[in-house]
């Protein structure tokens, strides 16, 4: 591999704090063919986007920082290979993969081992693309990347080897401090000499092998010049430990009255810190909860139908237009087209619906959900990473992965907070050997100070708060294909909606129909539907079903008049299907059919004019039903202050009818697409900034424009790739939802970088001692460290109450 393009993310070993994924970001920016880097210190990823980067270099500049890209290995079983250039074939298409940093393919064992970097890829995607070269492949059984629960498990026996061996320690001479009779004791048969022997053994165990990474990690990167949380556990437990072992080796260099150990607080601290990182872990592996949770509805085989009859094949081993049986209570394993069957499926997964939905023959459906009542047979159309639950799973992803702009404030602050905190460690050790009473006290100050500072809780407060938004979003059916959208959409003031499709049902029918002299029902229906034949506009649908069982006819000719309507040539007579607009720039006289019109607008349809051989011919009323939810939204939208608008291209009494139904008094209709960026403008420059809500194709320049782009799931993919938020169920309601959410999310994370800032700048000044000539306070080690970890673990759980919104 030599280098790649596109968008990446890589799993990154050793972030321990939001300085870490500042220099993370840092060496990947400066990679040649690196940009946009982002580093999230809460799931340890990173995402860029290569062009044409050596991912050698990068791997390089990667470890050069202290912070290497964590490695993978998987192994294939493959089937197909029969000579040395299928070999070399099954190599080439792995290589190609994006991440893959070697592959191997083995003749004789009918296998495959490739090494990628983690985040990359999936063994599931390579033995895909291994079975789209022409060689199936399949995963072999445990050879996935560890998961949280792996993180949290190690955590977990770190803290607890850690724990077993501070206790003699700490209980020790705790209970020395409390029952001087004890001490004495202890000292009279065990001897003071053994007894700091011994206490020094225990707590070397404790720092250097669970607690190793504290110096494996730290001190480089304080060699580097780059401190980081770990650098400052290492110089706290360094100190502590290393005066403690010049008072048992060599107490003649210190003043009698400075002849103290403190080996119990270096492992103490150390043992605290490992408590509060199982603490961190469990929490955070909480916060992927949604993910793990969209990744385990793909079922890990499917019933395939062959011409020697069912088989089972893992999903990996799927090719497209296979056929995929699916029985009552089983999840559908791919997204495919049902060709017999009927029954109900619980699509509650994608859409946050509750009710089932009914499918049959030609119907689409979606892997992952769930089929409740009766045998399904489906044609397999979509796999792998273009399947829609693979593509959510992105999404979210992506979304938790993004910075948000509030994180600027954190980020800087972070940048030159350990740097700062040395200085103030520093500066109270010399002070208070100036004007302290002892050595051990200005010691104390000075490890409280390194120890208390850890910036872990800065790091965490925006990125956990993301991830466990949009992944409570996504189980409600709201995508949110950006995270930096939960600022924006909580900042909107100003949520417009597109009106057909979005307020409506999206399914309008012809309600009546109004001819001028001379010309037949019939007749103009028949030629208004040949034209329309090839249009997707949600109306032409409406005039084609209104002229089922006339003849039909085919157009000649066909061209659309973007914003108006359309007009072709049929059987040699010209005929214009479109607004009065477009009757008016054509020179044609509506006003024999304007009465008509007008009470159409009047019952909230839409008046579309007919014009055959250049003369008015007929007025269709085409109306389109009012979601049932679309009243409730809008009343509880503005209840929370916000304005809510409506822009459309349909005539403003048609809207304005909409509009009053719903209580919307902020219109603008009769826009053509390229007007809506202007109407979102005057929207934004009247009331601040705007969110906006469509579905169609002529909505996604509005979509891309508006502050926040929200598309109805249920349209266009044009218009979901332009957005910002996907609502997956098509109820313009969710729109509502993701507000709240925006809302919810960003109160949580101004809470915890609140406190995360209020700890440090409260707390520092108290370990530094500045109550001490006042009250004789003095915060010791172990209260630093235990403050510390409570401090990520309190930001961490104030983020996971989002998952109860």
């Amino acid at each position: 591999m030599t280098s790649q393009t596109g968008p990446l993310r890589l799993e990154i070993d050793g972030m321990s704090c939001a300085g870490c994924a500042r220099r993370v970001e840092t060496a990947l920016g400066g990679v040649t063919g690196v940009r946009d880097a982002t580093a999230n210190f809460a799931d340890r990823s990173a995402r860029f986007q290569a062009d044409h980067a050596d991912m050698t270099e990068l791997q390089q500049a990667l470890s050069d920082a202290g912070y290497p890209a964590v490695r993978t290995e998987t192994r294939l079983s493959v089937e197909g290979l029969s000579c040395a250039s299928c070999v070399a074939r099954a190599e080439t298409a792995l290589k190609a993969v994006p991440g893959v940093l070697a592959a191997h393919v083995n003749l004789a064992t009918q296998g495959a081992r490739v090494a990628f970097l983690a985040g990359t890829t999936t063994p599931e995607h390579l033995a895909r693309v291994l079975t789209d070269a022409g060689y199936p492949a399949t995963v072999t059984e445990g050879d996935s990347p560890p998961d949280a629960e792996a993180e949290t498990r190690r955590a977990r026996r770190s803290f607890l080897i850690s724990a077993a061996l501070t206790l003699p320690v700490f209980a020790t001479e705790m209970a020395a401090h409390a029952i001087p009779a004890l001490h004495h004791w202890i000292i009279g048969t065990v001897g003071q000499t053994p007894y700091w022997v011994a206490q020094f053994l225990l707590t070397t165990l404790v720092m250097f092998w669970p607690g190793r990474v504290f110096y494996r990690v730290g001190l480089p990167a304080l060699g580097r010049g780059a401190p980081e949380m770990n650098s400052l556990v290492a110089m706290g437990t360094l100190a502590a430990w290393g005066y403690s072992t010049v008072v048992l080796a060599a107490p003649g260099l210190l003043p009698e009255d400075a002849r103290q150990v403190y080996f119990e607080s270096a492992a103490v601290i150390v043992t605290l810190i490992l408590l509060g990182r199982w603490l961190e872990a469990r929490a955070r592996g909480r916060t992927a909860d949604a993910i793990r949770g969209l990744a385990r509805l793909q079922p890990a085989t499917a019933r395939v139908e062959t011409e020697d009859g069912t088989e089972d094949r893992p999903i990996s081993a799927l090719g497209l237009g296979d056929r995929v049986i699916v029985r009552p209570g089983e999840r559908l394993p791919v997204d495919g087209e049902v060709i017999s069957g009927t029954s109900l499926v619980d699509e509650s997964m994608l859409t946050g619906e509750p009710l089932p939905v009914q499918k049959g023959t030609g119907d689409a459906v979606t892997g992952g959900t769930l089929n409740t009542h009766g045998a399904l047979t489906i044609h397999a159309t979509a796999l792998g990473e273009a399947s829609t639950l693979s593509r959510i799973i992105e999404m979210v992803r992506n979304a938790q992965s993004d910075r948000l702009p509030i994180q600027a404030l954190a980020d800087r602050v972070v940048a030159r907070f350990v740097p700062a905190v040395l200085g103030v460690a520093v500066i109270t050790l010399l002070l208070w050997l100036w004007l302290g009473p002892s050595i051990t006290f200005a010691l104390v100050a000075a490890v409280s100070v390194l120890i208390i500072a850890c910036p872990c809780a800065m790091g965490l407060a925006t990125p956990t708060s993301i991830m466990v938004a949009t992944g409570r979003a996504a189980e409600r059916g709201v995508l949110f294909r950006k995270g930096d959208a939960l600022q924006s959409l909580e900042e909107a003031r100003v949520i417009a909606f597109d009106k057909t499709g979005t307020l409506t049902e999206g399914r309008p029918a012809v309600s009546g129909v109004e001819t001028a002299n001379g010309f037949d029902r019939d007749e103009v229906l028949a030629l208004a539907a040949a034209v329309e034949t090839r249009s997707e506009h949600p109306l032409a649908r409406a005039i084609l079903e209104a002229a089922k069982g006339l003849p039909r006819h085919e157009a000649e000719t066909h061209e659309i008049t973007t914003g108006l309507g359309l007009s072709g040539r049929v059987n040699g007579r010209e005929v214009m299907i479109g607004s009065r607009r477009m009757c008016a720039e054509a020179g044609i006289e509506t006003t024999p059919l304007d009465k008509a019109a007008s009470q159409a607008e009047e019952a909230g349809a839409t008046p579309v004019f007919v014009c055959v051989d250049g003369t008015l011919a007929a007025v269709l009323a085409i109306s389109d039903r009012v979601k049932d939810s679309a009243a409730d939204l809008v009343a509880d939208l503005k209840a929370r202050g916000l304005t809510v608008a409506m822009i459309t291209g349909d005539t403003t009494r048609t809207a304005q009818t909409v509009a009053d139904r719903l209580g919307i008094t902020e219109i603008h209709a009769e826009v053509r697409p390229d007007g809506k960026i202007a109407a979102l403008d005057a929207l934004r420059a009247a009331h601040g900034p705007v969110a906006f809500v469509g579905d169609g194709i002529n909505d996604a320049p509005a979509l891309a424009h508006a502050d926040v782009g929200i598309a109805i799931g249920g349209g266009t993919d044009i218009a979901v790739d332009a957005a910002d938020v996907v609502l997956m169920s098509g109820d313009p309601n969710g729109a509502g939802e993701a507000h709240r959410l925006s809302r919810l999310a960003m109160r949580n994370i101004r809470q915890n970088l609140f406190w995360a800032f209020a700890y440090n700048i409260a707390l520092i000044p108290v370990a530094a001692g500045i109550l001490y000539p006042a009250f004789g306070l003095l915060l010791s080690p172990q209260l630093a460290a235990a403050a510390m970890a409570l401090s990520s673990v309190f930001v961490l759980s104030n983020a996971l109450r989002l998952r109860r919104a």
